[in-house]
């Protein structure tokens, strides 16, 4: 065997030992097919369901679930509850996604050069960090929510900047552990340059604890987006999201409270599923899980 392939070796049978563990976790398999069957259905759904999520039917306003032409009812305006569901999905959905990349690399990029440089460049960053952190999330993303024009990309950028900081700070910590193991030792004194040894050596070594991180704040977007667009400082209608679907039905709740109980229903699902695999990629990664 060659020495390239010996090398492989090990690290094929540690991505294994990973996905067995990831795989043991019931809860975050059942996540992980709950999040897949949530995106193909909002990516898919649409274009399968008779009606458009505009299509006004007067005749049918308040349909109950199952007890029509509307699969999943209708709202005050006679729009199918269905096609507005997934609508809204894709919409919640990109809003968690995307503002966890954002937040992934802004964090990540912060926390590998404050933990690998040190000094005052790591000092004024880390600072700068706890500074943003002293202000309470859902107060600091009112406030630019009410500053700023709200649409779907303002709307990602916000939650962005509410997001990045957790990132930061734990690649921070591991990154500044890691700089003194002998590997950072030898890149350097092959003549690697300080970007290649953050980025190509350091880096990979913290991606699981990343990967965690990224699946919490996927929930925690969705959930956010909801708060601002039931608040009316979100996502605008006539766009629909889950968040603005809830504040909607908040005044027919006695009289068609499915209108409130399916979106919320939405939103449990992808948060509780984000939340699920991120205890599952926790545990997976985590190098002291031993078998039973």
């Amino acid at each position: 065997m060659s020495a390239a392939a010996e090398a492989a070796t090990p690290a094929r049978r540690s991505r294994f030992d990973t996905l067995r563990r990831f795989r043991r976790n019931r809860l975050a398999v059942f996540g992980a097919c709950v999040i897949l069957l949530l995106v193909l259905a909002c990516l898919i759904g649409p274009s399968l369901v008779p009606y458009d999520q505009f299509q006004l039917d007067m005749r049918n306003r308040f349909q109950r679930p199952f007890a029509g032409p509307h699969w999943l009812g209708s709202d005050e305006l006679g729009r199918d509850q269905l096609a507005r569901l997934l609508m809204a999905g894709r919409i919640s959905l990109s809003v968690g996604i995307l503002a966890m990349v954002i937040a992934v690399l802004v964090g990540t990029v912060v926390g590998i050069f404050a933990g690998f440089h040190g000094g005052w460049i790591g000092d004024a960053l880390m600072r700068f960090v706890d500074a943003v952190l002293c202000f309470p999330t859902i107060f600091l993303l009112l406030t630019l929510a009410a500053l700023i024009a709200p649409s779907v990309t303002t709307i990602i950028i916000i939650v962005a900047l509410t997001a990045w900081m957790e990132v930061a700070r734990i690649t921070q910590g591991q990154i500044k552990s890691l700089r003194e193991r002998e590997f950072v030792a030898a890149a350097v004194a092959s003549g690697s340059t300080p970007l290649r040894i953050m980025f190509r050596e350091l880096l990979p070594n913290v991606m699981g604890s990343i990967m965690v991180v990224a699946t919490l704040i996927v929930a925690r977007g969705i959930l956010l987006e909801s708060y601002v667009s039931y608040l009316g400082y979100g996502i605008q209608p006539p766009t629909a999201s889950w968040g603005n679907m809830l504040e909607k039905a908040q005044q027919y709740l006695t009289t068609a409270p499915f209108l409130a109980i399916l979106p919320g229903l939405m939103i449990t699902l992808a948060v509780a599923s984000f939340n699920f695999v991120g205890d599952g990629l926790r545990d997976a990664f985590d190098p002291r899980s031993v078998d039973d």
